[in-house]
């Protein structure tokens, strides 16, 4: 009898360097590995360091096995959430960020009146820290600690 395998969803944050990111590798991970994925954000350029925000679904072996085979292929692959921090301490929670938060990861608690932070919503598309008045949300950028 065959166990039954569940669904798996994953945000990550690719980095390519230039002799990769004119290689088909992320076309590999629905060929190859049975994944399916929504590009959220990208910079490529063949000639040049890339990246790129997706949005993994798929059986977690296969996911696990398309990680491996991206990094096998010199892709840094880092979870969006890491990507996208709040201060605490800073936020003030006026619920600017929230208008702006496409995948809801942000959104407004009805009865305490708090700002939510859903890391696993998160795309890192950087919106929330453009608009934020106090600077509570953060975009790490130092890929080097992430990798």
């Amino acid at each position: 009898m065959q166990e039954e395998a569940k669904a798996f969803r994953k945000i990550v944050y690719l980095s390519f360097p230039p002799e990769v990111s004119g290689r088909p590798v992320v076309c590999n991970l629905a060929l190859l590995h049975n994944l399916s994925f929504n590009i959220l954000k990208s910079d490529i350029n063949p000639r040049h360091d890339g990246s790129l925000t997706l949005e993994i679904t798929g059986l977690e072996v296969d996911f696990h096995k398309g990680m491996s085979y991206l990094k096998e292929n010199g892709v840094r692959i880092t979870p969006a959430a890491q990507k996208i921090f709040r201060d605490e301490d800073l936020c003030m929670h006026c619920g600017l960020c929230t208008s702006l938060c496409r995948p809801k990861a942000l959104s407004v608690n009805i009865e305490s009146r708090m700002v939510e932070f859903d890391i696993d919503k998160c795309t890192a598309c950087g919106m929330c820290t453009r608009v934020c008045p106090v600077r509570a949300m953060v975009l790490d950028m130092n890929e080097d600690e992430l990798s």
